[in-house]
């Protein structure tokens, strides 16, 4: 697994990856429910959708709106099992392991604490 420092520097070189942001609705969402619920939620989705060794619709199962959550796992490429091969260095064709899953969801907190105090 990638250390994280690295991992966002070179995320912040990506045109796309660094393009993503909360919006008005996703930061009051996050502020309502607070970012222990909202990683609850994102838990949860990574358990259905990116914990699997083959996940359904892989590249496609992550929608680009809707929750905090999913704009985070765009953000940190954590949205597919190829982007974590590439960005992360989790090999795809096998169940994401509890270490890498605490990886996944590290990096979502920390985008999610850095948009959630940047400027609106």
């Amino acid at each position: 697994m990638r250390d994280l420092d690295d991992l966002f520097r070179a995320l912040a070189q990506s045109p796309f990856r660094s393009r993503f942001r909360l919006g008005p609705k996703e930061r009051a969402y996050l502020a309502e429910k607070t970012l222990p619920v909202i990683l609850e939620h994102g838990r949860r989705f990574l358990e259905e959708r990116l914990t699997p060794a083959e996940p359904r619709n892989d590249g496609r199962q992550t929608p680009l709106r809707g929750h905090p959550i999913f704009l985070a796992q765009h953000a940190t490429a954590t949205c597919c099992r190829g982007c974590l091969a590439k960005w992360h260095r989790i090999a795809a064709g096998r169940p994401l392991s509890p270490p890498e899953m605490e990886h996944v969801l590290k990096a979502l907190e920390r985008w999610l604490v850095e948009q959630s105090s940047a400027d609106a």
